[in-house]
């Protein structure tokens, strides 16, 4: 799988932990988000000014493989990749490295776009697409 992004260090925070002491399954999807929200900054994409243009991005599909638990304190990254050029829904590939690269997870995330106002399912914005044609070549 090939990955175009790396988030910035993250650490695991005692609250994400249960009573294991691994992080709670919940989490990897908030680590998710924060790399992914890391990735569209730096691509030049407000998350915020695009909800603010009237374009949603609702996840309507998730899937993670585990393969081994983070804990308290852990220090890791999430890497973020795409496979295609988004047209109306956004696919997300995944995955979480800990500080001595031991893959820790996988996944992947869908995200349709929606028209704020409408509620309806819509294709990507122009702006959008052309930052991923300019960036990636798939």
């Amino acid at each position: 799988m090939k990955f175009q992004f790396e988030s910035s260090t993250l650490k695991v925070r005692y609250c994400e932990t249960d009573q294991m002491g691994f992080v709670h399954h919940s989490n990897y999807l908030k680590y998710f988000e924060v790399a992914r929200l890391e990735w569209l900054d730096k691509l030049g994409i407000s998350y915020k000014k695009m909800e603010e243009d009237g374009v949603l991005l609702p996840v309507i599909y998730t899937e993670i493989k585990y393969l081994f638990p983070l804990k308290f304190d852990d220090i890791f990254v999430v890497k973020v990749g795409i496979d295609k050029i988004p047209l109306s829904r956004l696919v997300l590939n995944y995955q979480i490295d800990n500080h001595e690269n031991k893959k820790i997870c996988f996944g992947r995330v869908h995200l349709a776009f929606l028209n704020s106002k409408k509620h309806k399912p819509m294709r990507a914005p122009d702006k959008f697409t052309l930052v991923f044609k300019k960036n990636y070549e798939l």
